[in-house]
């Protein structure tokens, strides 16, 4: 089963945890070289951050690309940023889950409800947002379905928009809620260092 399979990956990887500002931070290192880190709330294990770095040809460590939680500062890092930073103005897309659904929210969409069309491309395996104003498209892949290999249900998308703000909400498939639950299973295995004892320790 592909569901065990990216479960068996996890439990393979290198882990290390901390426990810092009331987030259990976890991060993995995989067999070829791959990083994963998230942050998950420690009262109700809610994921708050998924990111990940992989390296260049070269064995340079590159940035790490945001999957789950606020986008970096466009900009952030870089001299001059103050020159080349995006407009406050522009639609911002960010993904921030529930326990029982993905979901996505697009900032600054100032069209109203009634112009949105949220649907499944099952050819692409994506979700698509277009606007009947033609303003806005954006398509986007539900990363976590593709790792577990399981189909996309139009049934199970949903949206509202409010305060200039679409979010878009796909309920989890039961398989995708057994395989988080087993996860949070092994995590609680992983030696948990605190803020204060410095580097936490690899298991």
């Amino acid at each position: 089963m592909v569901v065990t399979g990216w479960l068996e990956s996890l439990r393979a990887a290198e882990k290390t945890a901390l426990l810092q500002d009331g987030r259990r931070k976890v991060h993995y290192l995989f067999p070829d070289g791959k990083e994963m880190a998230e942050e998950y709330d420690e009262k109700t294990s809610e994921l708050l951050v998924r990111k990940w770095r992989v390296k260049s040809a070269l064995g340079a460590l590159g940035q790490w690309q945001i999957e789950v939680g606020e986008p970096a500062p466009h900009g952030a890092g870089n001299l001059g940023c103050e020159l080349i930073k995006e407009s406050n103005a522009n639609p911002i897309f960010m993904r921030k889950d529930t326990k029982m659904c993905f979901q996505w929210r697009i900032r600054n969409l100032p069209y109203p409800k009634d112009v949105y069309n949220v649907c499944v491309d099952q050819q692409e395996r994506c979700v698509v947002v277009r606007t009947t104003n033609k303003k806005y498209y954006k398509k986007f892949s539900i990363t976590d379905l593709d790792r577990y290999q399981l189909p996309l249900d139009d049934s199970l998308l949903s949206f509202a928009y409010a305060n200039c703000t679409l979010i878009i909400s796909y309920q989890k498939p039961k398989e995708v809620l057994i395989a988080e639950s087993e996860l949070q299973k092994e995590l609680k295995k992983v030696k948990m260092a605190h803020s204060s004892d410095g580097d936490c320790k690899t298991q």
